[in-house]
């Protein structure tokens, strides 16, 4: 069984409910996720002992929460290359943060990421409940087919 382990940055509750929504998708897929809060990863360790990896930061002002800019400083003395990412987070008018997360971890983590970040105004409007279910049974397809 894979080990998914979602880190998120969230203002409002809005992007930790997407994270939530994307473990349910882990654990419908029949593998393990774990969604922790920014502030609670501290050492690069806790960043390495998943088979995937997902952040996701809300953008506040065209950049992701401070919180997030921290996990991926230490992500970054993770070993993370190969190893399967992914990015989202909820936004009010434009999402910069989750595109920036997600290159970061593609190019100079070199994640092996899946098709592109999820970003989302809400996890309740326009399928938002589906999406991240989806997303995260594409990190299972990921995982699976390495």
């Amino acid at each position: 069984m894979a080990k998914v382990l979602i880190v998120c940055a969230s203002r409002t509750g809005e992007t930790r409910q997407i994270g939530d929504l994307i473990a349910e998708g882990v654990r419908i897929a029949g593998h393990e996720a774990e969604v922790l809060e920014a502030r609670e990863i501290t050492t690069e360790e806790q960043l390495s002992g998943c088979d995937a990896l997902v952040l996701g930061s809300a953008t506040y002002h065209g950049e992701m929460l401070p919180k997030m800019k921290q996990v991926l400083f230490l992500a970054e003395k993770a070993a993370l290359a190969g190893k399967i990412g992914g990015a989202f987070g909820a936004f009010g008018w434009s999402g910069e943060a989750t595109d920036r997360i997600f290159e970061t971890m593609h190019h100079i983590f070199n994640m092996e990421m899946v098709a592109g970040p999820l970003r989302l105004k809400s996890s309740q409007l326009a399928g938002g409940i589906r999406m991240a279910h989806d997303y995260g049974r594409e990190l299972v397809e990921k995982i699976t087919a390495a």
